[in-house]
Parts: structure tokens; C-alpha cells; sequence
């Protein structure tokens, strides 16, 4: 592959909905440019950048994957993105790299959920934006309808530059509105005709809605376009560019991906109208003097780059994709990560397509590669010249939704799981793996029930390790409510020495949540001696771990060493430790115990017409709203809501809204569970409790 300069190359995340054409467009550019012999298909499991076992058997992409495609004496570094949004975490890396997104759209389906969240991402990050009205092939195709659903949402800076000939069956190509010409045939016959007469009425009437829109772009322009009543062609391409560069333009494209009709226009397109990477300032910090830094992307600065996604191959061990954001990338570069503050070494460089690795000798500004087996490299960091470190700001990925109890299929392969899952964590930073302390189990958490799914397939087919997923235990604890006074007496005699040990405690609630267990010492008169109290409070606080209705952890609790007796010569550390044992049993199982569950602090962000249905839904979960406000999306509900009713509710949310509503959690506090409740908690966990023993 040659080597491309920033000015010739075009870095572009494909982004939109699941199952609007992103893979197959992606196949068809390579196909067209000569990098692929035979244009593969997604429901065969034949494309460049479906490649994981998982993507080839679902038929669907899972993560992101670079295709670059060379055209023109020019580079498009395409990068695949999945739509579904269990994998939204996959778009984040791209969108930092990348100076353009195009955001398909079904020329059947129009303007869906999964249009506005790549609108909406692509927007934060910064990012050119273009719509590509896709599959106007297909069967009921609409270029007017989805145009105009965009045009509805997004305004007037919507413009199309590309109008179709025909659609559906009929669909022949597409006019170029600035160029005034129409490009013709499928696949790679590609014709340049005249604009057809039923067309041409139409293609003027936007052709004056673009430049009116480039005007709109640069004042010089909109002067010009004042005085003359239209601008040139010159004029009006160097509008459209400015005005995609700023976002005050987003153009519109349309094309057939399975047939590669208007394909090769859109590239031409792509490579005259989207940013390149050249000049464009990246801001950052330098690392050592903690002061802002930034790096012009040029090859005549020093050496940098951002790591945007991780591949974790069990042969080839960590692949490291990168944009070089500045300077020159060679086999001799001296690499210093910016984050972990070490150096790393280069070795040999490659271009990936899908999983095909193009060894490279050098790369420059602008280009995205990869690198093997970098030591201390995560997505993400930051590589630069050692002599002129910079860190650029780190990438933000959205926080996991749905947790899961993780376990090992095969008993004895513990390690081999959990060392799998933390290679996955490096290749998808939107997995968590933790350990709950109280329940002490492992927790795989992710975007949503088929992420967990697709990790533990990866886990099995990467690792050859399988592992189980089941719903996590809620971690609830046990109380008491009210004050008892217990003994506890433990007399055991043997052969020789005896054991006894005698206390008597009081047990009060401690009602104010702020402390989990209290020891009190009120022994006077050498009842207990001074040496055996300890074990007494140690033989309280090894019992706290169980509860006394149903195995939980004991909290809320005070105890009180008031009275007890002693053995000169059968007393023991022991013996006193066994006789609080027993005192706790008796005295927490008189003193009314109950059990506690806890609860979560819930914001749910929902369009309005989802209100009614999420807070139908909050109260069948037996939560209390405590308020809702306004949002930058429509309406945000505040509640409080039983943990244990919520672990599947990323799945029931993106349901009811659609996938429009988001929602943030976290643990609140304990409160007592409903009796009715508690009663099917309690038979469970002593079930439980007698499988174990």
C-alpha cells in the first residue's frame, strides 16, 4: 500500500441504526477500488470487516474495523462501526480519530433511533457530519421521504448533493447537483451522462438551496451571493467544504451499496467535499509540566498519536489501532507512552483491513496503523516523541447498564475465565469485571444482554474457556428491631481441661444507619476478666457474616457485654468466642430480625412521550418517583427503586422508549424488605443454605 501525506487522506467513521447497509457499503468501496477481488456479503459471512466468528455467525457487525480504501491517488480510511446498541461503546474510538461520519440511512426506514444517537455522538465529538440515504435499491425506496424526515429534524442545513435516478428496481444512479452531471450503471460500470430532463427542473431547484447554504457558510460568499444573486461553482464548492467543516452544512448522498450504484460517485464525493486531516490542531496536556500542549497535524511535527481500539488476538497477542496525529511513524521511532509514562517499542508497523495486516515501513500525519504487543499500551493512551511528550484527552466511554454473575463451565478453569475477560476488557472498555464483596461474586457487566452474551462467545472462542452467566444474588442484609438480653453458656467437658463460657449481652438496633455493628463493654466486677472480652467481641464479629433468618450480613447492630461468669481453670479464648456465637444466635432471633434490601437512586432521561410508560413501569417495580425535570432530551425521572427489581432493566427501558431513554444507578441505601416479599427471600435462601451444606 503507498504511503499518503494528511492532504490526500480522508478518515471517516461509517456510522447509523443496525442493519441500514454500513458493512455492505463499506465491502462495495472496497470492491470498487480494486482492494478486494469478489464483493463478500454480510448474510454469508464473507466481508472484509466482519471478520470475528461472532460477526460471521450472526450476521451482524460487532466491532468497529478499518478498511482503507485507496482512490483517486488518495486514501479513505473507513472504519465500520456497529449499529446495534449493545456495541454503542464501539463507535466512541473512531469518533475521536475520525475528521468526517457518515451516517447512513435507509432509503425504507428513514430517520430511526439509531440515526439520531450517530447524529448525536458525532455532533459531541466535533466530528463533519453527512447523511447517505443507502439501499435505494430496495423495494418501497424513498430518497424524498428520508430526506425529508432529515430535513425536519436537523433544519435547513441539510442539503442534498446527489439526487437518484429512479428507485427501487428503477434505481440507474445519481445526479451530482454541483457538477451538473449524472453518473450511471451498476457495480463497476460507471458512466457519465448528461442530467436527464424529468430531473433537471428538480436538480437546479437544490442547487439553489446549496448555494444559498454555502453562502450561509462564509460572509465573503454571502455578500456575493447578495450582489450576484448566485455563486460560481468554485465559489460554491469552497462554501459546501467550509460549511461541512463547521457543521453548518450537511450534505446528503444517496446510493445502492449491494449493487455499487452511485458508489464510485460518492467517493469522488467523499474525497472532494469531506475535511482532510491536514493542519487540523489537536489540543492536550504535557505530562510533565501539566500544561496545555497542542500538535498540528503535519509530518514536519513531532511524533504523536491516540490509540482508538484494541484487538485481543490469542495468536498475534494485543493489536493496537492508532491515529498518528502528528509526524512520522517509522520501525525506528522511539515511543513513550503519555499515560503510563514508559516507553514502549515500535516494531513493525501494519494498515488493517478487517483482519488482514499490510506490513507498512513508514506512516505519516493523518493515517491510521497498528502495533503489535505494545507493553503498557491501552485504548485510548497517548504515544509521543519522549523528547516532546503531550497526552491528549482521554476517551470517554459510556458506562455499563446490565451486570451479570460470571463463573467457569468447568470446574478449575476460574483462572483461565477471568484471564480471557481481561484481555476482552482491554479489546471493550465498556465491560467492568468486579467482585461483589458481600455476595462474593464475580460481575461481568456490559451495554446490554446480547454485549454479555457476545463477550462470554469471544471468551470461548478466542480463549477456548467457556463460562456461565447467571443473575447476580441481590446483596441483602438482616437487621434487628428490637432490645433483647441473651445468654450465651458454653460448658463442654473432656478428658482433661474443660471448656466454659458464660456472657450475657444485650442486642439493640441501631437505627441511625450510620454504624454496622457496635461492642460495648459493661462488665464490672471482674465477672468476665479483662483478658476474654476481646474474644467475645471476636466471636460476635466472625458471626456477623450470617444472619440469623437468612445467611446475610448482619448491620444495625449493638451489643452490649454486661454480666457472665468464668472457669479458673476450663475458661478459654475459645470458650468465651463459642459462647458469644450462641448468645448472638439466640438473642438476634428473639429480637424481632428483618430483612433488608437494597435500594438505588434512578435517573431515567426519556423523550416526553415516554413519561406515562416509565412511570407506570417505576411503580410495577414498586419504586417512588420523587420528582422529574427538565432535560436536554425531554424529561428526566428521579426515583428510588429495589435493586433487585432492576437488573434487567436496561433491556426493558430500551424497549419502551425505543431506545431513546438512558439511565444512570447507583445504591442509595438499605431499607426493609415488604413481608411478602421477604417470606419467598428468606425460603430461597435457606434452600440454598441446605444444597451448601
Amino acid at each position: 500500500m503507498k504511503e499518503y501525506q494528511a492532504e490526500n487522506i480522508r478518515n471517516i467513521a461509517v456510522i447509523g441504526h443496525g442493519s441500514e447497509g454500513k458493512t455492505t457499503l463499506t465491502e462495495s468501496m472496497l470492491f470498487l477500488s480494486g482492494a478486494i477481488d469478489r464483493q463478500g456479503r454480510v448474510e454469508d459471512g464473507g466481508t472484509a470487516t466482519d471478520f470475528e466468528p461472532e460477526e460471521t455467525k450472526r450476521g451482524i457487525s460487532l466491532s468497529a474495523a478499518v478498511a482503507p480504501v485507496e482512490w483517486q491517488e488518495s486514501k479513505l480510511n473507513l472504519i465500520d462501526v456497529p449499529g446495534y446498541f449493545d456495541f454503542i461503546g464501539e463507535m466512541m474510538g473512531p469518533l475521536r480519530v475520525a475528521e468526517s461520519a457518515m451516517i447512513l440511512v435507509g432509503s425504507v426506514s428513514g430517520l430511526v433511533v439509531g440515526t439520531e444517537k450517530a447524529w448525536d455522538n458525532s455532533r459531541k465529538n466535533g466530528v463533519a457530519r453527512c447523511f447517505v440515504i443507502n439501499q435505494m435499491d430496495r423495494e418501497h425506496a424513498s430518497f424524498n421521504k428520508a430526506l425529508d424526515q432529515l430535513q425536519r429534524k436537523y433544519g435547513s442545513s441539510v442539503v442534498p448533493l446527489f439526487l437518484p435516478i429512479g428507485e427501487g428496481l428503477n434505481f440507474k444512479g445519481v445526479v451530482n447537483i454541483l457538477e451538473d452531471k449524472a453518473y450511471l450503471g451498476v457495480g463497476k460500470s460507471f458512466a457519465e451522462s448528461a442530467v436527464p430532463p424529468d430531473i433537471s427542473a428538480r436538480a437546479k431547484q437544490v442547487r439553489e438551496a446549496v448555494q444559498e447554504a454555502a453562502a450561509g457558510a462564509d460572509e465573503e460568499l454571502m455578500e456575493k451571493y447578495f450582489e450576484d444573486g448566485e455563486l460560481s461553482l468554485e465559489d460554491t464548492i469552497n462554501g459546501v467544504r467550509k460549511g461541512i467543516a463547521d457543521g453548518s452544512v450537511i450534505p446528503v448522498f444517496c446510493c445502492a451499496g449491494v449493487n455499487g450504484t452511485g458508489v464510485q460517485a460518492l467517493m469522488n464525493a467523499l474525497l472532494a467535499y469531506m475535511p482532510s486531516p491536514a493542519g487540523r490542531v489537536i489540543s492536550g496536556v504535557d505530562p510533565r509540566k501539566n500544561e496545555p500542549a497542542k500538535r498540528v497535524c503535519a509530518a514536519s511535527e513531532p511524533f504523536s498519536a491516540q490509540v482508538f481500539k484494541t484487538i485481543a488476538d490469542p495468536f498475534v497477542g494485543k493489536l493496537s489501532l492508532f491515529k498518528v496525529c502528528s509526524g512520522t511513524l517509522s520501525a525506528d521511532t522511539a515511543l513513550f507512552n503519555a499515560n503510563a509514562d514508559k516507553p514502549e517499542k515500535a516494531g513493525t508497523i501494519y494498515i488493517l483491513r478487517g483482519k488482514k495486516q499490510i506490513p507498512a515501513e513508514r506512516v505519516y500525519a493523518g493515517d491510521i496503523c497498528a502495533l503489535a504487543k505494545l507493553q503498557f499500551t491501552n485504548t485510548g493512551n497517548t504515544l509521543c516523541d519522549i523528547g516532546k511528550p503531550i497526552r491528549y484527552e482521554a476517551i470517554e466511554f459510556p458506562a455499563p447498564s446490565i451486570s451479570m454473575a460470571v463463573y467457569a463451565k468447568k470446574s478449575g478453569e476460574e483462572d483461565k475465565v477471568f484471564t480471557g475477560l481481561s484481555r476482552l476488557q482491554e479489546e471493550d472498555p465498556t465491560i467492568r469485571i468486579e467482585k461483589n464483596v458481600e455476595t462474593l461474586e464475580t460481575l461481568l457487566s456490559g451495554m446490554g444482554e446480547l454485549h454479555l452474551e457476545v463477550i462470554s462467545r469471544k471468551l470461548s472462542s478466542k480463549f477456548g474457556v467457556e463460562a456461565v452467566l447467571q443473575d447476580p444474588r441481590i446483596p441483602y442484609r438482616e437487621t434487628i428491631r428490637k432490645s433483647v438480653k441473651a445468654q450465651g453458656r458454653h460448658k463442654k467437658q473432656t478428658g482433661g481441661h474443660g471448656q466454659f463460657g458464660d456472657v450475657w449481652i444485650e442486642f439493640q438496633p441501631i437505627g441511625d444507619g450510620s454504624t454496622d455493628f457496635e461492642f460495648v463493654d459493661k462488665v464490672v466486677g471482674g465477672v468476665v476478666p479483662r483478658n476474654f472480652i476481646p474474644s467475645v467481641e471476636k466471636g460476635l464479629r466472625e458471626n456477623l457474616p450470617k444472619g440469623v433468618i437468612a445467611g446475610y450480613p448482619m448491620v444495625g447492630l449493638r451489643a452490649i457485654l454486661y454480666d457472665g461468669s468464668y472457669h479458673p481453670v476450663d475458661s478459654s479464648e475459645m470458650a468465651f468466642k463459642t459462647a458469644a456465637r450462641l448468645a448472638y444466635k439466640k438473642g438476634c432471633a428473639e429480637a424481632s430480625p428483618a430483612l433488608l434490601e437494597p435500594i438505588c437512586h434512578v435517573e431515567v432521561e426519556i423523550p416526553d412521550e415516554y413519561m406515562g410508560d416509565i412511570i407506570g413501569d417505576m411503580n410495577r417495580r414498586r419504586g417512588r418517583i420523587l420528582g422529574m425535570n427538565q432535560s436536554a432530551n425531554g424529561q428526566q425521572v428521579v426515583a428510588e427503586v429495589p435493586q433487585a427489581e432492576m437488573f434487567k432493566y436496561a433491556t426493558d427501558l430500551r424497549s419502551m422508549t425505543q431506545a431513546r431513554g438512558s439511565f444512570a444507578l447507583t445504591i442509595e441505601r438499605y431499607e426493609e424488605v415488604p413481608g411478602n416479599i421477604a417470606q419467598k427471600i428468606i425460603e430461597t435462601a435457606k434452600k440454598d443454605l441446605e444444597e451448601e451444606e
